[in-house]
């Protein structure tokens, strides 16, 4: 059990709070947008992020219930907000948090006006962590199978992922023709920590024979693989958990993790003038996990024939745990393995307005100053242990001034109906600012939000700014 609460607190200490940037992507103001898609149709000589100010986000949510059902202060049990919280949801809704910050940035744009080509690249630390709401295993924990005969509980519902690492990318972004720029990013990963444990089965039922004996069976294929971590795993390990993780981190971001290599693809395309199509595919890599690993499985069948019924009579999570121990073993291994980073894909269908030609538009550098408004649609979709994340997002985007353009968003995806959004990014001379949220309608009472997003930072800019 040390263990596991180990691990536990090593996915918790990191948890800043979908995955989904609405605000950000194709909003090519922005040097990040390129992050999002590298094909972006960006227009900037060059520019430099300010060290790891230029890019800090954060994005967290859940779905199926929100903070306020766990921690509201109306004089509940928490025991009985967790039931609660239990019986509302499915083992298809889900825990998620990610958290990027930007070490360092640049790009340039290379070739001269003949070879319309751009240059960028950078590094950032990232957390991912993806944790389905295991619906079986936390029924039976809290209430045992007394009133449970011959309910079969599913122990694959078990399914999470969590993730510490740095990632260094290099961009090449270049522009075919009047109509079409693609893009793409290679990028080297270098793996902090890891822990996952997504593809899990097995099962557990009571059901009851003759003479008052019931047979318990229990089967069990659960494996958990974490690389990162091994000498907090060590039962001999004292040290201070928060203290030298964080001190590890700086050894292992420079190469000095799991490494693993991915690429991002991404295109802009202009049937018309005013009309714009993009795509993108983010995070097409792996990361090959052989340092620090440690491997444990739960395998094994168990069938035990007697005159209790109740697998957990306490009714309590560790003693659950504590007869699940008896009944299967806990092997541990040291061999190791791969893991396949989020794959996430955008699109967007952008339709450009209010045609403007004044003097305040350097239209040789900044042809999107021709348009002062837009409006569009975009979908995004993302790799998940089971079925795709989805989200579909309406938007309009207008240059309020010559210096300050803004972007609101609409999105409908698993987390709400109705996630408002709002980004805002101004460019004075060279210094570049911008701030980016989701979800404005819940800021009133964030506790009963299931979703949250919110993005800043400050670059240095050189020249025009996007289409």
């Amino acid at each position: 059990m040390r263990k596991m609460t180990i691990l536990l607190c090593l996915t918790i200490s990191f948890y800043c709070f979908s995955q989904n940037k609405e605000v950000l992507y194709n909003f090519t103001p922005q040097p990040q947008s390129l992050l999002l898609n590298p094909g972006a149709d960006v227009k900037y000589k060059w520019f430099f992020g300010v060290p790891l100010l230029s890019g800090i986000s954060v994005n967290g949510g859940s779905t199926g219930f929100d903070a306020y059902s766990l921690f509201a202060n109306n004089n509940v049990d928490f025991s009985i907000k967790v039931q609660n919280v239990v019986d509302s949801t499915s083992r298809n809704d889900y825990v998620t948090a990610n958290q990027q910050l930007e070490i360092f940035t640049a790009g340039l744009r290379i070739g001269g006006e003949e070879n319309p080509s751009y240059l960028s690249f950078g590094m950032y630390q990232e957390l991912d962590s993806f944790i389905y709401i295991p619906k079986d295993p936390a029924i039976l924990a809290l209430y045992g199978n007394k009133d449970y005969i011959g309910k079969s509980f599913n122990l694959g519902d078990l399914s999470a992922k969590a993730e510490v690492l740095s990632v260094f990318h290099v961009g090449f972004n270049k522009q075919l023709n009047e109509k079409l720029t693609v893009g793409i990013r290679g990028k080297i990963y270098s793996s902090i920590f890891n822990a996952t444990s997504t593809h899990n089965s097995g099962y557990f039922y009571t059901v009851q024979g003759s003479n008052l004996i019931y047979d318990q069976v229990i089967k069990s294929d659960i494996q958990l693989n974490t690389s990162g971590a091994a000498k907090y795993l060590d039962e001999n390990y004292d040290g201070d958990l928060a203290t030298d993780f964080r001190k590890d981190i700086p050894k292992k971001a420079f190469f000095g993790g799991n490494l693993g290599l991915g690429m991002d693809l991404g295109l802009t395309y202009y049937p018309q003038k005013n009309i714009q199509l993009t795509a993108s595919l983010v995070d097409f890599g792996f990361i090959s996990h052989s340092k620090d690993v440690v491997n444990y499985t739960f395998k094994g069948e168990y069938d035990h024939k007697g005159v209790v019924n109740d697998f957990n009579d306490q009714g309590t999570a560790e003693d659950a745990y504590q007869d699940f121990k008896k009944a299967i073993p806990k092997e541990a291994s040291y061999d190791k393995y791969t893991t396949q980073r989020p794959l996430k894909f955008y699109s967007s269908f952008q339709y450009s307005f209010e045609e403007e030609r004044q003097t305040e538009c350097d239209c040789a550098t900044d042809e999107e100053s021709w348009y002062r408004s837009a409006v569009g649609a975009q979908f995004f979709a993302m790799s998940t242990p089971r079925t795709p994340m989805l989200a579909l997002t309406a938007y309009y985007r207008r240059r309020i001034l010559k210096g300050l353009q803004m972007k609101a968003t609409y999105t409908i995806d698993s987390y709400s109906f109705s996630n408002i959004g709002l980004g805002l990014t101004t460019k004075i001379g060279m210094f570049n600012f911008y701030a980016m949220a989701d979800n404005l309608l819940a800021y009133s009472d964030l506790s009963k939000a299931n979703a949250l997003t919110f993005q800043i930072g400050f670059n240095i800019i050189a020249g025009g700014s996007s289409k």
